[in-house]
């Protein structure tokens, strides 16, 4: 495995001067990421087939071990703040239980009993998106997951650091982001790691972008949870709108919090007419608005 070679680059490494060494860290981060674009048509499609899925009210699961399970918790996290994205449609799967988050757990990774459980507890079905992610694509547990989630009918994603790996071989949609040795033997929290997060960042966001909660760059169905977020919401209706603040203000008041329903309602329509346009097109704000005048 690259991810696991080591370099006679880097072999005297502990006696550089510490910008040298910095240099060498930052170096690899940026190979990281060039990496993921060969990745990118993968991705797309993952994506792709993702959607109808979730649409039928399926679930985003991440398993893995280690650091990246710890990389996939850090994304699915993070979708209901940002999109709204319900908090019980979302399955973590870590070798180990939830303390392995926080705290490594010793063989956890090598179960392949725990990962079919993952599955079979979770009830996972054809509705469901399973990704899993390991830097070597050898970790048993994962692997398990995704061949029991394949076989319930789950869409099945890969994402592994080394080519031509058994959790490439499982999956419906294998991505490879081959990152190569590490500046530190085998410490895939380095430039393997960067590589998943990337990837799992470009994956979950374009999920939500076709899922209709991103419009015009803007977080449309972002949870406004403080003041923070509360004045990004009136920003965001008066970018959309063209209107004022107070009109803005006015308008998330009458929905409730709900941005969508503000941007029509500070266009003119009645709660009822928004929330009405919005089911018909499925949360699409985009075609809500093209079909406001209708309804208005």
């Amino acid at each position: 495995m690259a991810t696991e070679h080591f370099s006679t680059r880097y072999q005297d490494l502990d006696t550089w001067p510490s910008l040298d060494v910095l240099s060498a860290f930052l170096e690899g981060q940026l190979s990281a990421v060039a990496a993921v674009r060969p990745a990118l048509p993968a991705i797309a499609a993952a994506a792709e087939e993702a959607v109808p899925r979730l649409r039928r009210g399926g679930r985003l699961v991440y398993a893995g071990a280690g650091t990246s399970g710890r990389i996939g918790v850090q994304d699915g996290t993070e979708l209901p703040p940002t999109f709204n994205w319900p908090d019980d449609r979302i399955v973590y799967l870590i070798a180990g239980g939830e303390g392995a988050i926080m705290q490594a757990v010793e063989n956890a990774e090598d179960s392949v009993e725990d990962g079919i459980a993952g599955i079979r507890d979770n009830t996972i079905g054809p509705d469901d998106v399973v990704i899993g992610v390991a830097a070597s694509g050898r970790t048993p547990f994962t692997i398990a997951a995704l061949k029991e989630a394949a076989a319930r009918g789950a869409q099945t994603i890969g994402i592994s650091n080394n080519p031509d790996t058994p959790l490439l071989e499982v999956c419906s949609h294998p991505i490879l982001a081959d990152t190569g040795e590490e500046v530190v033997a085998g410490s895939t929290r380095m430039k393997a790691g960067t590589a998943q997060k990337v990837i799992l960042n470009l994956l979950s966001t374009l999920i939500m972008v076709r899922m209709d909660r991103v419009y015009r760059g803007l977080m449309v169905n972002m949870r406004a949870t403080n003041a923070k977020l509360r004045r990004r919401s009136e920003i965001m209706v008066m970018q959309i709108t063209d209107c004022d603040e107070a009109t803005a203000t006015d308008a998330i008041l009458e929905a409730g919090g709900d941005l969508k329903t503000a941007v029509l309602i500070a266009m003119g329509a009645s709660p009822a007419e928004a929330q009405g346009a919005l089911e018909r097109h499925d949360g699409n704000l985009r075609k809500a608005l093209a079909d406001l005048p209708k309804t208005s």
